[in-house]
């Protein structure tokens, strides 16, 4: 296992009998999954990205922070809409 900088690990690695891959637990670990946890995997340009649920939101949530301002909740901003809505229904 190769660390190339704060936010990147390398590994290599052989594909097994079926298909499947041994992810090293150094990976496991920066992704915070274990055993039977779901992750999503990628082909884009013939490179596979695995990435956990867990970073997708994480990823999702930071670029809604750089749309939204601060102090705005959607989820109050939503209700608002919708209590307006059902007073002209």
């Amino acid at each position: 296992m190769e660390q190339t900088g704060p936010a990147e690990l390398k590994a290599r690695t052989r594909l097994g009998g079926k298909g499947r891959i041994v992810i090293p637990a150094a990976m496991r670990q920066a992704l915070s999954v274990d055993a039977g946890g779901v992750l999503d995997l990628r082909l884009t340009d013939g490179e596979l990205r695995i990435s956990s649920i867990r970073s997708r939101i994480q990823r999702a949530q930071a670029r809604a922070r750089q749309i939204i301002p601060s102090g705005v909740s959607l989820a109050d901003e939503l209700n608002a809409e919708r209590r307006e809505v059902a007073k002209h229904e």
